[in-house]
């Protein structure tokens, strides 16, 4: 999956044919009517209310393909740390959190030669000690190994 466009609708649609939804269960579950759920359908962006409540009937974290596009195509900002830590109002996240779709979508760059290692640490900043952990995980093991 890739991560740099996203049309979040073309996503829930389909999740809900892979789930077999019925319409009439989507329409009552948001209460609306199907010109509404079309829309969603169609729409490049959705609101977050809107977006969390897909979520939570198609029991799927469509924010984690935001969070995934974050993590692959925002550069990291320099680091401002503020003296006063206890006056911060949001959550502050100290490193990314890597997904297994992230990493099975980098493992296969390298893998099809598509990219090289450097090539996916200049592109999406994602440190190289990283990668090659994960390419040691997904090394085949050799059973005959004494």
């Amino acid at each position: 999956m890739l991560y740099k466009e996203i049309h979040i609708g073309q996503f829930i649609k389909e999740r809900v044919e892979e789930m077999g939804i019925t319409m009439d269960r989507i329409c009552n579950f948001f209460d609306k009517d199907p010109q509404f759920i079309e829309s969603n359908y169609n729409s490049k962006s959705i609101e977050v209310e809107t977006l969390l409540r897909w979520s939570k009937l198609l029991e799927y974290d469509f924010f984690r393909i935001y969070s995934s596009h974050l993590i692959l195509y925002s550069p990291p900002s320099a680091v401002h740390k503020n003296n006063n830590e206890k006056t911060q109002k949001i959550p502050f996240f100290r490193k990314n959190i890597y997904t297994q779709e992230i990493k099975d979508f980098i493992i296969k760059r390298i893998r099809d030669q598509e990219m090289s290692v450097p090539d996916i640490v200049n592109e999406y900043s994602i440190p190289k000690s990283t990668i090659h952990r994960w390419l040691q995980k997904t090394q085949p093991i050799n059973k005959n190994k004494k």
